[in-house]
């Protein structure tokens, strides 16, 4: 009875804050159709927000600056393919907006099918961060895959999850067939930012894999989804000889175990023999008739793409490389847009509620 309740809560949380959006959406479209026909120093919005807030006052949200926000939304997603919206500054002391313009017929991807099952907190983000309607949307979807916080969302757009997915070197498309090659593309990410406390760029690689293992849930964030911990330094018994696996995943969209080899230097060819060792012995012991065969991925601390590929090229087992970048490289880019501790404390609590 509790579990259906909390899921009764869930759901109507879902329903209310799809119905919210799309009043917020019509809205949007009503001030758009209405400045048609208005001038920008009538005070529309101004004159619009105090009339609403006067006829709802136990409602937020009306207020003139999420106004411009529900405008800006509309305009930037509403006629997708046939428009593409372009960042440019308001007029006034207005932040930047999006201006759709027309352009040629475009294939765009589709608005996902659970857009407004999206919190509003995370659309605001998505706009103020990404001016690229491809970006924007990209990030939407991601956030509807993995059900990412406010905080996750925005970890992911400084650490520009947009260019660096899918786009480890790999051997996948020769290896595996469509259409698991490529979703075993769209897992891997290059580099792969970890954002953990503590590590350090000059740590061993062992020391890495430690750390890694006991802050566990960051790393399968950015890892990303449909990745199952399995273990670290996984024994595996070969002849009379014992080998240790860095670390051990199940992939459960791809239906395989992913072998991930950590290296602190950069990469050399010699790498990708281990690995393809590693991974015809999982194939053999672990793997099962129900299973897809085993892919490897190598994180390294920097690898040259070209020697890469050549090294790939008559490896049979799928295999991806991958660079890694540790957190304090980010701090000079990122700093400004790094949590408090304040803000921390309450996501915290409202994760808890």
């Amino acid at each position: 009875m509790k579990q259906r309740i909390r899921e009764c809560q869930i759901k109507a949380a879902v329903k209310v804050n799809a119905e919210l959006l799309q009043l917020y959406w019509q809205t949007g479209y009503d001030i758009v159709e209405k400045q048609k026909h208005a001038h920008w120093g009538d005070g529309f919005l101004k004159h619009l927000s105090h009339d609403l807030m006067e006829a709802f006052p136990k409602m937020t949200g009306w207020d003139e600056r999420n106004l411009r926000r529900m405008r800006q939304w509309y305009s930037a997603y509403s006629q997708l393919g046939t428009f593409r919206a372009q960042p440019v500054p308001e007029i006034g002391d207005l932040e930047n907006e999006f201006r759709v313009q027309a352009v040629p017929e475009l294939s765009q991807p589709p608005i996902p099918i659970d857009f407004f099952s999206v919190p509003w907190g995370h659309h605001i983000l998505i706009m103020q961060r990404c001016k690229e309607l491809d970006k924007a949307l990209f990030y939407i979807q991601q956030t509807v895959e993995n059900n990412w916080s406010r905080s996750a969302l925005e970890w992911q757009i400084d650490s520009n999850l947009y260019d660096r997915h899918g786009k480890a070197v790999s051997n996948f498309v020769n290896r595996l067939p469509a259409p698991q090659s490529d979703l075993a593309q769209q897992m891997t990410k290059d580099p792969y930012v970890i954002d953990i406390m503590g590590i350090r760029q000059d740590m061993k690689e062992r020391e890495i894999e430690q750390h890694l293992d006991s802050h566990i849930s960051q790393y399968l964030l950015e890892l990303g989804k449909g990745f199952t911990y399995y273990g670290h330094q996984v024994h595996l018994k070969v002849g009379n000889e014992d080998f240790y696996i860095d670390q051990l995943f199940y992939h459960v969209r791809l239906h395989c175990f992913v072998v991930v080899e950590l290296k602190a230097v950069k990469f050399a060819p010699e790498h990708i023999g281990q690995l393809n060792f590693y991974v015809s012995a999982v194939d053999s012991q672990l793997r099962t008739p129900g299973d897809n065969p085993t892919i490897g991925l190598l994180i390294c601390k920097d690898k040259d793409d070209i020697v890469a590929e050549y090294t790939l090229r008559n490896i049979e087992s799928p295999i991806g490389v991958s660079s890694i970048q540790i957190y304090n490289e980010l701090m000079s880019d990122y700093k400004s847009s790094l949590p408090s501790i304040e803000d921390i404390e309450r996501e915290l609590s409202d994760n808890c509620r």
